[in-house]
């Protein structure tokens, strides 16, 4: 082999390796950092926040990378203001969000689940026309500045006196789920509708019983199929 191939198939193995290299960035590239036309504005509130946390600034997104790992970047800021914005239905791909702007857009109704599981979220900043997700009972602080509305400081829901802590059945406890938003989970020893069953959940005997169920189905259909094809 001449030095000539040698060099050639290195460039191409040195291709498909940076070609793979980018279709993964592809695959892992968050959409809702770009559903506006622009970035984080080191001017802005959230650019401000963004530079303070030390945070790398991805379209409208402020991301920061977990310790010890690669490509896990995840979103702590997310600056929607001002993009012409007529509704928003899905920023889950943000949900670890701490501050949030969609002020300065032409949004008349929020989605009632849009927030729902962003308990890291601790500022929002909303057109003036819309309120607060979950009221005074999901922030420590409303007030309206100009045409914007803020929310900040998100409670816990579960930890208010005579609010909605009461609500989990027993044997279980109360977690907060984002502003409006808790779940029930069940204490340890038990599982079951409304955590009424008391032990462990028998994983090994119900995926079992699914197992050998959906092995048979399928034993069925295979001799179902092999008989048509005979009488045909």
């Amino acid at each position: 082999m001449t030095a000539g191939s040698s060099q050639r198939n290195a460039a191409v193995v040195l291709l498909i390796f940076h070609l793979y290299l980018y279709g993964s960035y592809q695959l892992t590239e968050l959409q809702v950092c770009h559903l506006c036309n622009r970035t984080v504005q080191n001017s802005t509130a959230l650019g401000q926040f963004c530079s303070a946390s030390a945070g790398l600034v991805d379209g409208c997104c402020c991301l920061l990378r977990k310790e010890n790992t690669s490509n896990a970047d995840y979103v702590i800021g997310l600056d929607l203001s001002n993009c012409s914005l007529s509704h928003v239905e899905d920023l889950q791909e943000a949900s670890t969000a701490a501050m949030i702007d969609i002020s300065l857009n032409p949004i008349v109704q929020l989605n009632n689940s849009l927030f729902q599981g962003f308990i890291q979220l601790d500022n929002l900043i909303l057109p003036v026309n819309l309120t607060c997700p979950g009221g005074n009972a999901s922030w420590n602080k409303m007030e309206v500045k100009g045409d914007t509305r803020h929310c900040e400081g998100q409670k816990d829901i579960c930890n208010q006196t005579g609010h909605l802590s009461l609500n989990c059945p027993e044997n279980s406890f109360c977690a907060a789920y984002g502003p409006g938003f808790f779940e029930c989970s069940c204490v340890d020893n038990f599982h079951g509708y409304k955590c009424l069953r008391e032990g462990k959940f028998p994983i090994i005997k119900v995926f079992g019983i699914l197992g050998a169920s959906t092995v048979l189905v399928s034993i069925l259909l295979w001799v179902t199929q092999r008989r048509k094809v005979k009488s045909a």
